[in-house]
């Protein structure tokens, strides 16, 4: 029997996310055996600085491609929020699954249970460890301070429950769904409080770019929707060349065959700000054969199964967005961004 070996990080929901994307393999493919791999990287290793700090771009995902380069796995499962808009040469992202609630999710400290972000009282202190959150917070809430909190979920809440430092912490909603955590969630952000983080919610698989039989195994995993919204979303960030060190947020939604794209920048306080939305019309017409010598990947993803025009237009749609922001001043308050990042 074949057996695939599976990559993924070490934290409890790393484990969870990689075994759902395993139970969805294996249903396509009852004939195969999965081994799971798991490691710890650089951003768990270092726990005691903000992300945005420690200034290197593929934190969660380097010993994982690490491993995958030297062929002791065969594919890796990330959260697709991980992954940076360009990949490393040989590798590509073989598999986007359908994406869970990509909303951010406020927990708040027991004696705070019942509260919103609006009625908690004034100067409490709201953990996050993302500048995109803490920027469009502090910008809507000017009464709270938003202060950095770093480890994994089990962490995070154990940090807001036994500290009396924090009132609340931001956390992915889905994250915490796929926790069995629901229960804990006081407060969904929506998208006119707090925009979401380019491809927060869904799932991404990795593979080496040439190793064709990987692709076409994982391929099968790409729900449609979520590879359209999440292209967009890539695109439009790899074109501003956001990254963790500044505040980028993103809204995409399909309906009757439009796909619709809100982005915006903030500064570092959320005080300078500038967002704006466009439309692109869908095709999903049959697949034409790409030629050999095409290029498959488009910001860093590989889906041969998936009509390759509606991806351009998803491409088309972020890069358009990303040039119009940069055409109004948005490269002036990234690149204050970026420096009051790196002074700090």
């Amino acid at each position: 029997m074949r057996v695939i070996r599976v990559g993924t990080r070490k934290s409890q929901l790393a484990r969870i996310q990689t075994d759902s994307v395993v139970a969805m393999l294996k249903a396509f493919y009852p004939g195969l055996q999965f081994e799971i791999v798991a490691m710890s990287t650089t951003g768990d290793k270092i726990l005691d600085t903000a992300l945005s700090k420690i200034g290197e771009k593929s934190l969660f995902t380097k010993e994982l491609e690490h491993a995958l380069e030297k062929n002791e796995v065969d594919l890796v499962v990330h959260s697709l929020k991980d992954l940076p808009t360009v990949l490393p040469p040989g590798f590509t992202i073989g598999a986007i699954c359908k994406r869970e609630n990509p909303y951010d999710a406020v927990v708040f400290h027991p004696k705070f249970v019942g509260k919103t972000l609006e009625t908690l009282p004034e100067k409490s202190v709201v953990g996050t460890s993302s500048l995109r959150r803490a920027a469009q917070l502090q910008r809507k809430f000017p009464h709270l301070e938003f202060k950095s909190i770093r480890g994994n979920l089990n962490t995070r809440l154990r940090k807001l429950d036994e500290l009396q430092e924090f009132s609340a912490i931001i956390l992915a909603a889905a994250g915490l769904q796929r926790m069995g955590w629901q229960h804990r969630v006081g407060q969904i952000l929506h998208p006119e409080e707090c925009m979401y983080a380019v491809g927060q919610g869904a799932l991404g698989v990795e593979v080496r770019a040439k190793d064709q039989d990987m692709l076409d195994l994982v391929g099968v995993l790409h729900d449609l929707e979520t590879l359209l919204r999440c292209i967009a979303e890539r695109a439009f960030l790899r074109h501003l060349e956001g990254g963790c060190s500044v505040p980028v947020a993103v809204h995409t939604a399909m309906k009757d065959g439009q796909l619709y794209l809100t982005g915006g920048v903030w500064s570092l306080d959320g005080s300078d700000s500038m967002q704006e939305t466009m439309q692109a019309t869908i095709r999903v017409t049959a697949q034409q054969e790409d030629g050999p010598e095409d290029d498959p990947q488009l910001v860093g993803i590989t889906a041969r199964n998936i009509p390759r025009e509606a991806q351009l237009a998803a491409e088309n749609l972020g890069i358009s967005l990303a040039s119009l922001l940069l055409n109004k001043g948005a490269k002036n308050i990234l690149d204050v961004a970026r420096q009051l990042n790196d002074a700090h």
